[in-house]
């Protein structure tokens, strides 16, 4: 992160989950102080949490965050995000402003905050919370690239950061923004497998978790595909082709794809 951004003042509009963890993951990575982050949200226990856990600075509204910062985490549910920037474009002036919210362009954005904020789109999703996010970012027109590392910065706080074109942020949004609740669900059902073969919940679960976790750790850290090592561990007719073939059988492939299709095509009805 450059030094013009550590002089910066963060605001973040909304103060929850998401808001939380990258306020977490800035102070632990020494970018920002408490003293430089305003946190604004409807909810006085969510911000009186925040103050007291971390130090930041606090307020019921909006437009009075976005005139302390220069860069403006916009960190609120697409549903609510008219309300959230109604009455701030009189302080908005050249605010870099960081958008969080599914589905909403970055056109949409400008139009609510007036044509003088500079726009990122961002995607994380909620792994982010233990430091392990993925996030993927949508340049908007005319930004420098500094601004562009500020953002980058902010976001690797808490994970991992792409680039990409806005054309394909809802497909991002219906694979990496949705996707940790898809890998919670088969974590899920298969530890209710081990269970039914006879292992405690307990140790099930573990073994369920932790072999997702390597699992993914194996194809990020090795470069290799994913069929790759599929086959690496797939024993002429062993256990885990048996497993594997059932798992066709039952379409989990299929599913998996047409889950990400129809949380795309959600993605785009909610950014309207």
């Amino acid at each position: 992160m450059s030094k013009t951004a550590l002089t910066q003042k963060l605001g973040f509009l909304g103060g929850g989950r998401m808001a939380e963890a990258l306020i977490n993951g800035v102070l632990s990575a020494k970018w920002y102080r408490p003293d430089q982050i305003h946190v604004a949200d409807p909810d006085r226990s969510r911000l009186d949490h925040l103050k007291a856990r971390y130090g930041v600075q606090v307020s019921a509204a909006n437009h009075e965050v976005v005139a302390l910062s220069e860069v403006v985490m916009l960190a609120v549910k697409p549903q609510v995000i008219v309300d959230a920037l109604t009455g701030i474009r009189d302080v908005m002036t050249n605010h870099l402003v960081i958008s969080v919210a599914a589905g909403v362009t970055i056109d949409r954005i400008r139009d609510l905050c007036g044509p003088a904020a500079r726009i990122i789109r961002a995607m994380p999703n909620t792994p982010a919370m233990v430091g392990e996010g993925m996030t993927a970012l949508a340049i908007g027109p005319n930004l420098e690239e500094e601004a562009v590392a500020c953002a980058e910065g902010i976001l690797r706080s808490v994970g991992r950061v792409v680039r990409i074109q806005e054309q394909l942020m809802d497909a991002v949004t219906g694979l990496s923004g949705s996707g940790p609740a898809y890998v919670f669900l088969m974590i899920e059902a298969m530890t209710d497998g081990g269970v039914k073969m006879g292992l405690p919940r307990e140790t099930a679960s573990l073994l369920a978790a932790q072999t997702v976790l390597g699992a993914a750790r194996m194809v990020l850290e090795t470069e290799q595909h994913p069929a790759r090592l599929k086959d690496q561990v797939t024993s002429p007719g062993g256990t885990t082709m048996a497993g594997l073939h059932r798992l066709e059988q039952g379409g989990v492939r299929a599913v998996l794809i047409d889950a990400i299709e129809t949380a795309t095509k959600r993605s785009k009805e909610l950014g309207g």
